[in-house]
């Protein structure tokens, strides 16, 4: 059993290159599509991710904010699945509060483009896999 769930999980999620987030399609089938990492993280609740404005994702949580987000660790056969609702922000502190330098790359009319905007996940339930073994855990 785990001790201190935010600290484990916390520790795991800030190792990855990859995220996984998941959405429902209109077809009422979960639809997942790999990330990059979250830009900002508050404890185990609150996710902050970048996407395009246009993308069937921003789509999908305007329609339905359930949402899923998980992180493996391969290298230990470790995951975390985080259950709970996605948010479409795009006003302007939002926009800024996750840009980095060399977002031109995806965004190329800057933090002011249209196709950007930010994705707010907001965890209301966890699930760990560690040694073969799953269980539930708190999310504060």
């Amino acid at each position: 059993m785990m001790r201190d769930a935010a600290t484990t999980i916390g520790n795991l999620i800030d190792k990855q290159g990859v995220s996984f987030i998941s959405s429902v399609g209109e077809d009422g089938y979960p639809c997942t599509k790999a990330m990059l990492p979250p830009r900002i993280r508050e404890g185990i609740r609150v996710f902050y991710f970048t996407t395009n404005t246009s993308s069937m994702r921003v789509r999908h949580f305007k329609e339905n904010p359930k949402a899923c987000i998980y992180f493996c660790d391969k290298r230990f056969f470790r995951g975390v699945m985080l259950k709970g609702t996605m948010e479409v922000l795009e006003d302007d502190e939002s926009r800024r509060l996750i840009w980095h330098e060399g977002d031109t790359m995806y965004y190329p009319k800057g933090v002011d483009d249209p196709d950007y905007c930010v994705l707010r996940f907001t965890a209301e339930s966890g699930r760990y896999y560690s040694n073969f073994k799953s269980e539930n855990f708190p999310v504060e």
